[in-house]
């Protein structure tokens, strides 16, 4: 790689170079700008890899194959085309995702087969249930489906979010307006659904078809809604999302006019909703069997389009 890497940097302007020094050094806390370079391949270059893949390569997946893995994050300008010329790409390796699929790792569990676990460490009495928990930036949400759009949603929000502790509720809903939200304990720079500054409870143009979670912290989260499953299933699905990976958590046309969710153990469940624990996983192949048993997560209720 190290030919290629250094045919790029050298098309790269110094404000451009300085970005990608940010991006990197920061492991992408702060939003950085675009890195726009030409697509296609360089010339003289055999079998060169495309740019984002790259640098992907370089600064976070080193068994990366193809751009098919990667998704932008909800930010990125080239997610959306925001440069306005089709002849270039941004190749910013914080601002791409890899894809969490059940073909790919990390796959979901079901209680046929269990995939290796999180480990579980004990919580101590008196800690609080945030720290060590959420780190800085928990999560990324960002709705996909062309029919949201601010028009269809009712009193223009697109989801709600609401943050547990075991079986409590701490603090109120948090309305979602703009197009991603941010969910995090504490973050020097952005704005977002942030965790930190909840009540403590003892002491929390795009693709079509849902939304999508987008892991940007250092541990891993565990995701569950009634659309995770394969078609007709009865069990839970808990989809492990490792760091840097991202998957679309809902799906709103398999979810259609269904009616209620039943989850094992626990009743009946708001059909379009979306459930994440952060860094502890439940359901079979874990000690914790519902997800009222993990010490923080956050429910996502989502707005249904008219």
């Amino acid at each position: 790689l190290k030919p290629a890497a250094h045919a790029l940097f050298k098309k790269l302007k110094d404000e451009e170079l300085e970005l990608l020094v940010q991006a990197v050094e920061s492991r992408g806390a702060w939003e950085s700008g675009c890195i726009w370079v030409p697509r296609g391949e360089p010339r003289g270059a055999k079998q060169a890899l495309p740019p984002q893949v790259l640098l992907c390569r370089l600064y976070r997946w080193p068994d990366l194959r193809q751009p098919h893995e990667l998704k932008h994050l909800g930010y990125c300008a080239g997610a959306w085309g925001g440069c306005g010329d089709a002849a270039v790409l941004c190749c910013t390796p914080h601002h791409f995702s890899r894809l969490a699929a059940p073909e790919t790792p990390p796959p979901p569990y079901s209680k046929s087969s269990c995939g290796p676990s999180w480990p579980d460490e004990p919580q101590h009495p008196g800690t609080p249930l945030l720290d060590g928990c959420c780190p800085a930036v928990t999560a990324l949400l960002s709705p996909t489906d062309t029919s949201l759009s601010w028009s269809t949603v009712k009193d223009g929000y697109w989801c709600k979010l609401a943050y547990w502790e075991h079986r409590t509720r701490v603090g109120r809903l948090y309305a979602v307006h703009e197009a991603s939200v941010n969910v995090f304990c504490e973050l020097p720079r952005g704005s977002g659904f942030c965790l930190g500054q909840l009540p403590a409870a003892h002491r929390s143009r795009a693709e079509p078809g849902g939304v999508w979670a987008y892991n940007r912290s250092e541990h891993p989260i565990f995701v569950s809604s009634p659309t995770l499953g394969p078609p007709g299933a009865r069990g839970l699905t808990v989809l492990k999302v490792l760091p840097g990976y991202s998957a679309k958590v809902f799906d709103y046309e398999r979810a259609g006019g269904a009616g209620g969710w039943r989850l094992p153990g626990e009743g009946p469940c708001d059909p379009h909703s979306v459930r994440i624990s952060f860094a502890k996983g439940w359901g079979p192949c874990y000690s914790r069997q519902f997800i009222t048993s993990c010490p923080c997560w956050l429910e996502v209720l989502l707005n249904r389009p008219r």
